[in-house]
């Protein structure tokens, strides 16, 4: 008696296969996301008829394929010129970072070209209309349902034909084909294919708002980053006004570009100079502060670091950090203990950087080593100053990348002295680069002789 096929499970985070069911993934070790995928075919594959011949690819028109702009220039920006017809985005970011504001604002600006469609599942018609009412987003041709079905929206879109479709979120979604609750692997996987083929057949530009988990990945499986054209993550601090958009992935543009907006009572809007927010204007210069040049995928961003030294009568000193690694700020202490034979191991430390930017890029190394030393010495860097350099264990100032940008930007913003590691690239004109070896000389050069 010949034996029936039998079941296969499937992973839907990284796809791994077992012949039987287990509560946690053998390969990536994830919980809960192992599925049936029903027996497996046998037999031999059989030619189905083409709905469409292949032709030369000189041939294919890409007229349909070119990006519209969607009024945001930020976005745009990030996007690589803008949404592309039958693309489909993903954006995720925290809960209340301003996804479903940005995503409004943009719907109605899109709207000035063609009619768009926004589907709500986690709020009311009402709620959404409120909040388009205070940013100024009531544009004649922006549609607007609450939804949580997957073929109510395929009926939606077929009376009103956008151009644009957005979907907040995906999570809240659920399709009558497949089992499980609305957020579980097997629906958010079958929705998400349905709407791509949805955009694909028809040339909608499709923007789908996901959730992220408690560690900052993308909910539902790691499949539906993978059929998605481009992955947006919508960063920023709750306490902060400034808000980052970084593409992860693009098969339209560039994944350096980030996109920088400012969050106000009134909307999101652009920021193409953020600079300013991470600088503190002051009369004089004060000891412990130091401005530094970060880069933010390919844009240069002028960034203020600032640190306290103070004695403690504690037997243990604090260490607190803010915006910054707390094991480089640990590292850049040890060295200068070690390489610099500057004692700040007993005292309370302090470091934070300006305006709730994060900076973890390793340039930035230099200009806290700086801030620390000018703190306990209580001496003041220059005005008009800038410390750019990674700070290696043996106490000597590396290379970084982007030099020439980093000194354009400082030189644009009126400095007009930077501490960079020796041997360099050519320097800007219109700014003064002294370059250094060790952590030694840079506080020899910055900080004033005479008072030390």
């Amino acid at each position: 008696m010949a034996r029936s096929a039998k079941s296969t499970f499937r992973c839907g985070e990284c796809g791994w296969t077992t012949l039987k069911w287990v509560g946690r993934c053998g390969e990536c070790s994830a919980w809960g996301t192992v599925e049936e995928a029903g027996a497996p075919v046998s037999g031999g594959i059989v030619a189905a008829k083409v709905s469409m011949p292949a032709r030369p690819i000189a041939e294919i028109d890409v007229e349909a394929a070119q990006a519209a702009p969607t009024g945001l220039d930020e976005l745009d920006r990030v996007l690589g010129g803008g949404v592309v017809p039958g693309g489909v985005l993903l954006m995720a970011g925290e809960p209340g970072v301003g996804k479903s504001t940005l995503l409004l604002e943009v719907a109605a600006l899109y709207a000035d070209i063609g009619p768009v469609l926004y589907i709500t599942g986690e709020e009311s018609a009402g709620q959404v209309r409120l909040r388009a009412e205070r940013l100024g987003a009531l544009a004649p041709k922006l549609y607007l349902a609450a939804e949580t079905s997957i073929d109510t929206v395929v009926g939606h879109v077929d009376e009103v034909a956008p151009r644009l479709l957005i979907v907040d979120s995906v999570q809240t979604m659920s399709s009558p084909d497949a089992t499980g609750v609305p957020g579980g692997v097997t629906q958010v996987r079958e929705v998400a294919g349905s709407l791509i083929r949805l955009a694909k057949s028809r040339g909608i530009a499709t923007v789908l708002v996901g959730h992220v988990t408690k560690d900052g990945s993308i909910a539902g499986p790691r499949m539906l980053e993978h059929l998605v054209d481009v992955v947006l993550q919508f960063e920023g601090d709750r306490h902060s006004r400034l808000r980052l958009l970084r593409a992860v992935k693009n098969r339209y543009g560039p994944t350096d570009e980030i996109g920088c907006f400012e969050l106000t009572d009134s909307g999101i809007i652009g920021l193409p100079d953020p600079s300013g927010l991470f600088l503190t204007r002051r009369n004089e210069p004060v000891p412990g502060t130091c401005v530094t040049v970060t880069l933010e995928g390919r844009r240069p961003l002028i960034a203020e670091v600032q640190a306290l030294v103070a004695p403690t009568a504690l037997p243990q000193p604090r260490r607190a950090t803010s915006g910054l690694d707390s094991a480089r700020v640990a590292m850049v202490m040890a060295v200068l203990e070690k390489r610099a034979n500057l004692r700040v191991g007993a005292s309370d430390v302090y470091a934070s950087t300006v305006g709730g930017v994060r900076l973890v890029e390793p340039s930035v190394d230099l200009a806290l080593a700086l801030a620390l030393a000018g703190s306990h010495t209580d001496l003041a860097l220059p005005r008009g100053f800038v410390a750019i350099g990674e700070v290696g264990l043996a106490g000597d100032v590396r290379a970084v990348s982007g030099i020439q940008r980093r000194l354009q930007e400082a030189q644009r913003l009126g400095f007009t002295k930077a501490v960079v590691p020796k041997n360099t690239e050519a320097p800007v004109e219109g700014i003064e680069t002294i370059g250094v070896e060790d952590v030694g000389e840079a506080m020899r050069m910055a900080l004033p002789a005479k008072r030390r």
